[in-house]
């Protein structure tokens, strides 16, 4: 007889290719005006505290937020909460075309975030519920490329729009990318799981801090933070680094982080399906460190790429590693308040960043803020071989008892 070939489980459904390019537009459609914000609240004649509200106020709503999303997701059908939280997203970059007074421009931007955490949420949830779970890491991978790449190309992007264009011709690119968005999302099939179709949703039930934090994803958690405040180095300060070394083509390291990790993606996807997510992580945060320190010494255009080639195969694959990670720790049903967690960590690394860094920055030049950056990634290896031997050493006592 001949042996039956074991079945690969589908992966690239309709809806699954629908949810990560919605997904990307959605980002892209963000992202653009991440780095534009602070400046134009200054245009405005904000004062530098409220400069400073315009990302803190935004992170705290997104943070805010997503404790109740996740209460949301554990007993609502899924493409009604996508669908609406894209519409939202649309109608509010559209108002801040009508945001002349710095009052109303920061009230608008604390609203965004909350919309942002709703949607980044609702979506990260449903690509886990869209992808066969014996290939997790790798359909969490291809997700999270919607991510990565717009977090990396979309700022350059409005940078250049804001410099060239002006503001209102930001927010048309931005919307109009917010509008293909809310199509392609509403074109796709989202599945419900079946233990959330047979729960009841009772207001009754919510609890704030049970619904902020899954005990099951608490370490992969921890290590996104203290990944992503590393990364916030890059996010704050990579435009000005590269006036202050004159290096014209600073788009030119966001294109070659998304190529790196467009094409490491596959790979590390895999990797972590076959081989967990110890050793992947390991490797990424190596990889990173490497593109941080050559970030740190770049005085010319090629030094620039290189270091964008290795920090994207690094990072890129770094962060859908840690999202397949903090999902594969946790139950089906609660998949929304983990999903929450991670994207609360990425917000609260970056958030931190920004401040701590900024101080930091103000005393060394902004190559040694780079070096010191790379210091999140050393702590991050050291508590992934840490908890590799912890895991290792329960799958022991368990093979033990069984025995």
């Amino acid at each position: 007889m001949e042996k039956k070939k074991k079945e690969v489980p589908v992966l690239w459904t309709k809806s699954f290719i629908l949810l990560i390019i919605g997904n990307l537009f959605l980002f892209m459609s963000f992202m653009m005006l991440m780095p534009t914000m602070p400046p134009q609240a200054k245009a405005l004649g904000a004062t530098d505290l409220q400069i400073g509200l315009v990302t803190s106020l935004f992170a705290v709503a997104a943070i805010f937020v997503r404790p109740f999303v996740g209460f949301v997701l554990e007993s609502n059908s899924r493409k009604w909460l996508v669908v609406v939280g894209a519409v939202v997203l649309f109608i509010l970059t559209i108002s801040y075309s009508f945001t002349y007074m710095i009052l109303l421009f920061l009230a608008v931007r604390f609203i965004h975030g909350f919309a942002w955490g709703v949607s980044t949420t609702v979506n990260g949830t449903v690509a886990v519920e869209l992808v066969p779970s014996k290939r997790i890491g790798e359909g969490v991978g291809y997700f999270g490329l919607s991510v990565t790449i717009g977090m990396i190309v979309a700022p350059s992007v409005g940078i250049f729009l804001y410099q060239n264009f002006g503001f209102q011709t930001l927010i048309i690119g931005s919307a109009t990318l917010g509008m293909v968005a809310i199509v392609t999302l509403a074109l796709g099939k989202y599945h419900t799981p079946k233990s959330v179709q047979e729960t009841t949703f009772n207001p009754k039930e919510f609890s704030f801090f049970r619904a902020l934090f899954d005990k099951d994803s608490w370490f992969p958690a921890v290590v996104t933070i203290l990944s992503t405040f590393g990364y916030g180095a890059i996010v704050t300060f990579i435009v000005i680094f590269g006036e202050e070394r004159g290096i014209d083509q600073i788009f030119l390291y966001y294109f070659c982080n998304a190529i790196m990790a467009t094409i490491a993606r596959p790979i590390s996807g895999k990797w972590f399906d076959s081989k967990g997510p110890w050793s992947l992580v390991v490797v990424c945060a190596l990889l990173t460190i490497a593109g941080l320190w050559v970030l740190s010494y770049t005085y010319s255009v090629g030094m620039l790429i290189l270091a964008g080639c290795i920090f994207g195969a690094g990072y890129g694959s770094m962060l859908p590693a840690l999202q397949a990670w903090v999902l594969s720790k946790t139950k089906p049903e609660q998949r929304g308040i983990a999903n929450g967690m991670y994207y609360s960590s990425i917000d609260l690394g970056i958030g931190l960043s920004a401040i701590l860094l900024g101080v930091v920055s103000s005393y060394v030049e902004l190559g040694t803020v780079f070096q010191i950056s790379s210091i999140c990634f050393v702590i991050v290896i050291l508590m992934t071989v840490i908890d590799y031997r912890k895991q290792k050493q329960v799958k022991k006592k368990q093979s033990t008892v069984a025995v």
